[in-house]
């Protein structure tokens, strides 16, 4: 068994101002965030005000949005090659995270496109990265994973020990301007990496004891926050169950709720984290014939199977409407088959399995 988690996080209200020294890995920053949250949750202004402190020029790309692109990355690699940065500055959800780890190697070696990230005995470096979270759900600033769609639409995810961020400044404060909506499908996406990171044949000793506290911070805490978007307390509890789910899935990665999700994602427009955890309670029931042991750490937090997917169905996660065209749902079950997940959940999947599960969604 093996645990490895390199990234140096700091947690806390105003932790940056508290860690600033910290932040200066290099001689001329890349920022790299969406549009808006960045500046709306005040978390670029806490790192910019840090580099001019230190005189630390900068340069910031906003370009990354939802799913980021191949083109996306492509374009702030060029812009931090030709400002000659040195070190990378990800700020907001999983998105600019991820393509901030994209752009970072990408730099570094550049030489390579996008399709060579997947690949990675063709770089030995990148250069530093250091994440500010704005949502609590990806746990992408204490992971090793980065997931960028592909030219063809599909999403797919690349790992390597450089791409673990350097340092991650987690803050509250950050998340208390998320919208209800996104507040509950990014923590859900927590939800699902922690339930996925104990069912997984990876898990270990060390995984499940993160992935249970997570799980039972979200718990508790998500209806709170649902019903008080502003309270930093709850916030943290919240941040704090997403960079442990984190931390989980840098042990065991994700399972099949993941590739039964992308699907969703990519073709109906369903945000990543929903599409994951609508997917769970079925997972569940075909694990518990499998490995019931793995089952019942989750039963212990909630009661059953069935108090979970009651516990999903409060949250509204199942609001949605959308039908299959038959070849579409060939092509899902098809693409989720053939993909590295299956061979880490628990249990036989086979083609009409995976169908039962994508009908049985719509039917909750």
């Amino acid at each position: 068994m093996l645990y490895h988690m390199p990234t140096k996080l700091y947690y806390g209200k105003d932790i940056i101002s508290k860690h600033k020294d910290e932040m200066i890995l290099g001689e001329k920053a890349l920022i790299v965030t969406g549009k808006h949250s960045a500046k709306l949750t005040g978390a670029l202004d806490d790192v910019i005000s840090v580099l001019n402190e230190f005189k630390i020029p900068y340069v910031h790309y906003d370009e990354i949005g939802e799913n980021p692109t191949y083109d996306m990355v492509i374009k702030g690699k060029e812009l931090g090659i030709k400002e000659n940065c040195d070190f990378v500055i990800a700020i907001g959800g999983g998105s600019p995270m991820d393509a901030g780890k994209a752009i970072s190697v990408l730099i570094a070696n550049p030489e390579l496109t996008p399709d060579d990230l997947f690949d990675s005995s063709k770089y030995e470096v990148s250069v530093p990265i250091i994440t500010v979270p704005t949502t609590a759900g990806t746990g992408s600033e204490v992971t090793e994973y980065a997931v960028l769609t592909k030219p063809n639409g599909r999403k797919s995810g690349f790992k390597d020990v450089l791409i673990f961020p350097d340092v991650s400044y987690l803050d509250p404060k950050y998340m208390t301007k998320m919208s209800r909506e996104l507040t509950l499908t990014t923590a859900v996406d927590a939800l699902s990496h922690s339930i996925e990171g104990v069912l997984s044949k990876k898990a270990t000793f060390m995984s499940d004891i993160l992935a249970k506290e997570s799980i039972s911070l979200i718990k508790e805490y998500l209806p709170k926050v649902l019903n008080d978007l502003e309270n930093v307390e709850y916030r943290e509890k919240l941040a704090l169950a997403s960079t442990l789910a984190g931390i989980v899935i840098a042990q065991t990665g994700t399972i099949l709720p993941h590739s039964l999700g992308y699907r969703i994602t990519i073709h109906k427009g369903i945000r990543h984290g929903q599409a994951t955890a609508i997917f769970l309670p079925f997972v569940l029931e075909e694990v518990k014939k499998a490995e019931p042991e793995k089952v019942k750490i989750i039963e212990d937090i909630f009661g059953s199977i069935d108090e979970f997917t009651t516990f999903l169905k409060e949250l509204g996660i199942y609001n949605f409407k959308f039908e299959y065209k038959d070849d579409e749902l060939d092509l899902f079950i098809n693409e989720v088959l053939n993909s590295s997940h299956v061979k880490n959940t628990p249990g036989e999947y086979n083609y009409n399995k995976i169908k039962d599960m994508y009908n049985k969604i719509l039917e909750m």
